[in-house]
């Protein structure tokens, strides 16, 4: 696919301001406030409707199954639409409808067991509601779906307004980590308040408990956030009209079919290109089981609590409580680490910066695996509250959590973004190759998590410690194989990327 020549005559372009690339970026805030709600509370809840311990990673498999497709798919669209074609350009409509979908989606989820009982659901506390979990699947997965119709495409307006210049390009997704890390911050604070049912009474219901009714209303939170921030990046600049290497500037060119131009853009790989996709499989091999399991670990390991009984239900929800106040932490450093990013690639070189992280990220799923073994072997006191220090630790360990996930959100995107420019692929297409690299790890971990823990006695830590092994293994990789010059230096040394 190769790249047009610039028009002789065609005069330079003016670079979008940093504070507009700020507002453009601010939709991460609104989506990553329901995201966290995700994480946080619904592995929980899932239990609470009936679905076992051991199937509940199977839950997850939506989003991985959905975004296999849903986002190389909408980056592809968004590639080929011309920017004429709509008042909005050809990102910005994508932004708009996949957060619509996320709103639709959070309704939907959050009133699953009111609709469930509409479907002739036994409320009785204990037994499967099996019209809520058909209702809660079909939302779950509409949720996921508009994730990734408007992160992917965020995504790639940020690279089209920074024109994939490097520096710009860590600027503009550290924004976008800031802005998650922000909305992190806003939903795991509201996940962890156990007082919303009471501001929103009329949330509580005869099919809906107390902890339902919280999870309702955060998630009518959520929509009021992400309408907000939507509209602050929709009107926040206008995309450029002219984007080198994308087909929409073609249109004599053969359209390829979808999947043939997915697939078969992979022959144009090149090492540093292969290199990006393999860190970032592992990293997500190391960061799925403890998104999935986060709470859950501090409400079964650390709390000694159950969803499926009914004496340790209160001790559950007391340590996925705790666990939600981990993750606020863990995004407080999470968003600090995104404003200091640049600084620190600019020193040591991103590949470095990623793989120290990933390192780090294996340390801290070893003390949590070291933080299981010590709980399960303490004796707790009468009231069966935890003693402080492991309370203590754990939460150390969750907040350390927080600088290597910002590099997650900023590191390898940026990296994408500026390896694929000389390839002459659409930005949305290379988002979306990315994502692949992410849900495939996803599927994986969804599909084996649960029996894998089940064979070791149904605990989460024999998926934290594959976590550890493959973020351990992602680390030594990205150190050894990723370059460590600054992103884009090739520009600079005529091709050549040195490490």
């Amino acid at each position: 696919m190769p790249r047009p020549a610039a028009a002789a005559a065609a005069p330079p372009a003016r670079k979008v301001p940093l504070r507009k690339l700020l507002r453009a970026a601010s939709v991460a805030c609104g989506v990553q406030f329901g995201w966290a709600l995700q994480l946080s509370l619904l592995t929980p809840y899932v239990q609470e409707l009936g679905i076992p311990h051991a199937f509940a990673s199977l839950v997850w498999l939506c989003g991985p199954l959905s975004g296999l497709l849903v986002q190389p798919l909408v980056g592809h669209l968004s590639d080929r639409i011309a920017p004429a074609a709509s008042p909005l350009g050809r990102r910005r409509p994508f932004i708009a409808a996949g957060a619509a979908s996320i709103a639709a989606a959070v309704l939907t989820v959050g009133f699953s067991a009111d609709i469930g009982r509409l479907f002739g659901d036994d409320i009785t506390p204990g037994t499967t509601r099996l019209g809520a979990i058909c209702v809660y699947l079909v939302g779950f997965w509409l949720l996921d779906v508009g994730n990734n119709a408007t992160q992917g495409p965020c995504r790639a307006f940020l690279a089209d307004l920074t024109e994939n210049d490097p520096r710009r390009t860590r600027i503009a997704n550290a924004y976008f980590s800031l802005f998650m890390a922000l909305g992190n911050i806003l939903g795991y604070a509201t996940g962890a308040y156990s007082g919303w049912y009471w501001i929103f009474p009329f949330t509580v219901t005869p099919s809906c408990s107390i902890s339902c009714a919280n999870l309702k209303s955060a998630f009518l939170l959520d929509i009021i956030i992400l309408v907000i921030t939507t509209y602050i990046t929709v009107a926040s600049v206008q995309e450029p009209q002219s984007f080198g290497g994308d087909e929409a500037e073609h249109p004599g060119t053969e359209q390829e079919a979808f999947l043939w131009e997915l697939f078969g853009s992979f022959r144009y790989f090149t090492l540093p290109v292969w290199m990006v996709l393999i860190v970032t499989a592992l990293t997500w091999i190391g960061w799925f089981p403890f998104i999935l399991f986060d709470t859950d670990w501090m409400g079964r390991e650390i709390y000694r609590g159950s969803p499926d009984n009914p004496e340790a239900t209160q001790s559950y929800h007391d340590g996925v409580r705790m666990g939600s106040f981990g993750l606020m932490l863990n995004s407080v450093l999470l968003g600090f680490t995104s404003v200091v990013l640049e600084k620190l690639c600019r020193k040591w070189g991103a590949g470095l910066v990623w793989g120290v992280s990933n390192i780090v990220m294996a340390l801290c799923f070893v003390a949590m695996l070291v933080i299981t073994y010590v709980a399960k072997n303490m004796d707790y006191p009468p009231s069966g509250v935890p003693p402080t220090g492991i309370v203590i630790a754990s939460l150390v360990v969750f907040t350390i959590l927080g600088a290597p996930l910002a590099i997650t959100y900023s590191i390898p995107y940026a990296m994408a973004a500026s390896r694929v420019e000389n390839l002459g692929l659409g930005q949305g297409l290379a988002m979306g190759i990315l994502n692949l690299a992410i849900v495939i790890p996803q599927v994986i971990v969804s599909l084996g998590s649960g029996p894998w823990d089940q064979l070791f006695g149904g605990g989460n830590a024999p998926a934290f410690a594959v976590a550890a092994g493959a973020s351990f293994i992602g680390g030594l990789v990205a150190i050894l194989g990723l370059p460590r010059a600054r992103i884009g230096s090739s520009r600079r040394r005529g091709g050549a990327h040195n490490r």
